[in-house]
């Protein structure tokens, strides 16, 4: 008679049935994965903060099966966010939700890219405080693309330099067919960039420059106005062609210049990074130091040197030979008008008088206590504008006055007399 087994032999005989756990593990293990590693992403060498490129194929495709799943919770937060934070949010421009930081990470990432239920607008959430897909946002929902903007306003978005609103300015600015024009020419199109209300601040210069400098030549010269009419029209006319120079110089701007070479010398690379204007108010992104603000003005002064003596010497060269040719004429005595120290002394004015009120005025004045109260009433903040400009320039025609005599290139008609 055979007897049953017993339960020992039976539980033994069971076990041996099923593979041990050891087996499963052994033959069903997946390739070791490095362990995650704590630390920050600003302390990721530059080479290892390479962008991954991305594909139009659907979820599922080996390429992004491939890829390693997102790290936990536990990591820090701009990588948690969608693998490398901003530098993918760049490449989230609407239609592809694998990335982003912040909520724009959280809300359009994962691994199921292109699949963002909420769009672009999940992709401009992720990209704030990322001017470059901020500008591309803009872009997008404009209907436009990069191409259709200038090449140094495609490069300055793609290096992230501008933003959104300036991009929304550029588009709203090529709507008038002569600004338009003005945009083709860089100068311009950095100045109107920076503000919309340059070509209005310009107009005012020119409008009031013949009214102001008269009126200051006539209270300062009195009842010698007439017998000083030569020495007047030389003021009049030499200040009239720098007026235009004088507002286009220390005008803010946007910087659209692309990075100097690396072989330039040390003193072009300072002067580079310099502002236009040494008040102005820079960009999100970049910060000007107190050296770099001293730059723009020393860069201003020697531009305004050249551009103050050559209108000068144009100005009393005509006036010059308009006295010659009226005392001949006439059979008198010419007038002599020192031309070539009266050009000198106006540059130097230009340089340092000038320079300094027209930076200030248009980098404290009007961007920083002007525009920040009156950015909604147009009207008023242009007629402020041309109230404090045409003080400035009459103040500035009194100066040269003083100056001019100061130095011994002008004389009073009494000291004449005397």
């Amino acid at each position: 008679m055979a007897l049953p087994p017993s339960s020992s032999a039976s539980s033994l005989s069971a076990a041996s049935a099923q593979p041990t756990p050891l087996h499963l593990h052994l033959t069903s293990r997946a390739p070791g994965r490095l362990p995650l590693l704590h630390f920050s992403r600003a302390a990721l060498p530059l080479p290892l903060r390479a962008r991954i490129p991305r594909t139009n194929n659907p979820p599922g495709t080996p390429l992004h099966r491939g890829l390693p799943p997102p790290p936990s919770a536990s990591a820090s937060p701009s990588i948690a966010g969608g693998g490398f934070g901003s530098d993918d949010a760049e490449e989230n421009h609407g239609g592809d939700g694998g990335s982003g930081s912040g909520a724009g990470g959280d809300e359009g990432g994962g691994d199921d890219g292109g699949h963002n239920d909420h769009g672009g607008e999940d992709a401009g959430d992720g990209s704030l405080g990322d001017p470059r897909g901020e500008a591309l946002f803009v872009l997008a929902q404009l209907g436009r693309k990069l191409d259709s903007l200038p090449s140094d306003l495609a490069a300055a978005i793609e290096s992230g330099r501008i933003g959104g609103d300036i991009v929304a300015r550029f588009n709203e600015l090529e709507a008038n067919g002569f600004i338009k024009w003005l945009l083709t020419f860089k100068g311009f199109r950095e100045r109107l960039l920076a503000d919309e209300l340059f070509l209005t601040k310009l107009g005012i210069e020119c409008g009031i420059g013949l009214v102001a400098k008269t009126a200051a030549e006539l209270q300062k010269r009195g009842d010698n106005f007439f017998k000083e009419i030569e020495v007047v029209i030389s003021d009049v006319v030499m200040a009239i062609v720098a007026d235009v120079m004088l507002v286009y110089l220390p005008a803010p701007t946007i910087g659209l210049q692309p990075p100097i070479a690396r072989n330039a010398s040390a003193i072009a690379s300072f002067f580079s990074s310099c502002p236009d204007n040494a008040f102005q108010i820079a960009l999100a992104g970049r910060s000007f130091t107190l050296v770099q603000r001293i730059g723009a003005f020393v860069r201003n002064a020697a531009k305004l040197l050249v551009v103050g003596t050559t209108a000068s010497l144009v100005g009393t060269s005509v006036t010059s030979a308009a006295l010659k040719a009226k005392a001949a004429v006439n059979k008198d005595e010419a007038v002599e008008i020192p031309v070539l120290q009266t050009s000198i002394a106006y540059g130097i004015y230009m340089s340092i008088s000038s320079n300094l009120r027209y930076q200030l005025l248009a980098g404290v004045l009007e961007q920083r206590i002007l525009e920040p109260l009156l950015h909604n009433q147009k009207l008023l903040l242009s007629a402020m504008c041309f109230m404090v400009r045409s003080g400035n320039t009459f103040l500035g025609s009194l100066l040269w006055i003083d100056y001019a005599r100061w130095i011994g290139v002008q004389k009073g008609h009494d000291h004449e007399e005397a």
